[in-house]
This record gives structure tokens, sequence and C-alpha cells, in this order.
């Protein structure tokens, strides 16, 4: 397994309980976890703010990857793609998350809370770490997003 020395998370409140709980999964795999936020359960705090400091600090090279969490993980995703350079893609299945990372090379993994069990999100979680990007054809492409990135 690939092991980044550094991993971050971040969530709203809807994926505040699943981002604990991955969290600790990820230390029990031998990662350093820095937590982006919530850093404690608020109804109040909303997806915008979290996803953006993670997205952010991944697309500054804080770190490498991260793990982002919402309710459907949607609006997370979709502010966390608001930065160049950052992949984050929404999975639903290891399969997905395997897919991620070789043809996508996602630096972010984005899972919806109310969408995914806890079971099921280690196992899309082990997937998208133990994947590694495939290159070739899926980097002409992958180079293409932060062209349309510049275009805007």
């Amino acid at each position: 397994m690939e092991k980044a020395k550094t991993i971050a998370v971040a969530s709203d409140h809807a994926g505040f309980e699943l981002k604990e709980k991955i969290k600790a999964y990820l230390e029990q795999l031998g990662f350093t976890v820095e937590d982006c936020g919530a850093k404690e359960y608020d109804a109040e705090d909303d997806y915008p703010q979290f996803a953006s400091a993670l997205g952010s600090a991944v697309a500054k090279g804080c770190y490498s990857r991260g793990v982002l969490f919402c309710g459907s993980g949607i609006g997370a995703s979709i502010a966390a793609n608001r930065f160049k350079g950052v992949r984050a893609a929404l999975c639903f299945t290891p399969e997905m998350g395997k897919t991620s990372r070789a043809h996508n090379d996602a630096n972010i993994l984005v899972l919806g809370a109310r969408i995914v069990t806890e079971d099921v999100a280690k196992a899309i979680t082990d997937e998208w770490l133990n994947g590694g990007f495939e290159g070739g054809r899926h980097s002409r492409r992958t180079g293409q997003l932060d062209i349309l990135v510049d275009n805007c």
C-alpha cells in the first residue's frame, strides 16, 4: 500500500460521523491525519467551507491526498473541484475508488455519508489508497482538466 505521510480529511455536519470513523481507520493504517474540519458536530456547518479548505490545501500542495465527506458527496465534490489541480472523485463502490485513481488520478476521495455505510466507505478508501495512476492515455485526459480551469 502506498503510504503518504499525511492525509487530510474534512466534512460538513452530515459527513461528520463517517469522517471520524474513517479518520480513525486511516490512523490504524499508519497515516497521520490532518483534520481540516469540522472539529465537532454542528448542524450549521456547511460543505462549501470545509470542502474548500481541503481543496485549497491539496491544490497548494500542503497535502498530496484528502478524503472529503458530506451527506450525498455531491456538494463537497463540486466545491473541492473548483481548485486547479484538484481531482475530487465521488465514489459509491470500491470499484469506483480504484478507477478514480487508475484513470483519473483522483487526489481527493469524496464519500456520501448518507449513501455509503462505514464498511463500504472503508472498502472504497482501501481501493483508493492502494490504487495507482495508470498514466498513458489517461494522462492526456487529466492534463486537459487544468487547461479547462485556465480557460475560465
